[in-house]
């Protein structure tokens, strides 16, 4: 299993809506980071808009990626027919291995009905680019929705992008999700957190920590991902709460991936 970096985990560092640094950081950048942190991959989601990127473009990140030595996979958001179309020319183009895909959109949320109807539609796609697509758990769907989806597709082309946090938005916890979803999981999203009672004790708080600091079992993880012999990458995202600065903020998300990748380098 490959040990990657994803954009994620420089969300801050690259920008979001009403914080952007003064510099923000490039794909060009997030390469050359990705390199120094020691990964063999890197995740390039939807916060790189590579939509929106002329060809000549595209080239340089492939070149630049092949000259570090790191390997790309492609991600993205909001799966209507015809930018998973796209989205997937784009993995194949990146010789990315599947397209990380986050079902909902701005104004686009499908029942897993139309889910299942979008993916039969593409199935013959994914065959001929030779990328197989892998959902990610997001917030609005149950593990069970995401287990009926790829046995109501195809489950040879159609897997699981296992994020360790989403499905607490919709009241299930890591080990009820990776029981249903560890079988058809072909990249994880390490993504490390906590759960606190807040200081009134009227409800709990879910904040990220660096890789290891945590209560994602990482290790027990990764070794049940390992038998499963299907898992391919295991990628490094961040939930660093912002600080009073843009500046320190972008400086902790910075620390955090260092302090991350050097615990992730220990035991992957």
């Amino acid at each position: 299993m490959k040990l990657g970096v994803g954009s994620y985990a420089f969300a801050w560092s690259i920008g979001v809506d009403g914080f952007l640094p003064d510099q923000p950081m490039t794909v060009f950048d997030f390469l050359n980071k990705a390199k120094e942190l020691g990964a063999k991959s890197v995740q390039l989601a939807d916060n790189f808009p590579l939509l929106s990127f002329d060809q000549q473009i595209l080239i340089d990140i492939k070149h630049q990626a092949t000259d570090l030595g790191l390997d790309i996979e492609i991600g993205m958001r909001g799966m209507q027919p015809e930018q998973l179309g796209r989205y997937l020319r784009i993995a194949h183009f990146f010789e990315s291995p599947f397209l990380r895909a986050v079902i909902d959109g701005p104004n686009f949320a499908p029942s897993v009905e139309e889910v299942v109807s979008i993916i039969q539609d593409t199935l013959d796609g994914m065959r001929d680019l030779d990328v197989i697509l892998a959902i990610e758990n997001h917030d609005r769907l149950s593990a069970r929705s995401f287990h009926q989806i790829i046995e109501q597709t195809d489950p040879s082309w159609v897997g699981i992008c296992l994020d360790s946090v989403n499905s607490l938005g919709c009241g299930e916890g890591f080990g009820e999700v990776s029981r249903i979803l560890i079988p058809h999981t072909v990249n994880v999203h390490i993504k490390d957190y906590r759960i606190e009672r807040v200081s009134h004790n009227m409800g709990f708080n879910v904040v990220g920590t660096p890789a290891g600091q945590g209560m994602l079992p990482i290790v027990s993880l990764l070794r049940d991902l390992e038998n499963t012999g299907r898992c391919q990458s295991a990628t490094l995202e961040l939930w660093p709460a912002p600080e009073d600065t843009i500046a320190a903020t972008v400086r902790k998300e910075h620390l955090w991936a260092e302090q991350s990748m050097r615990y992730l380098h220990t035991i992957v």
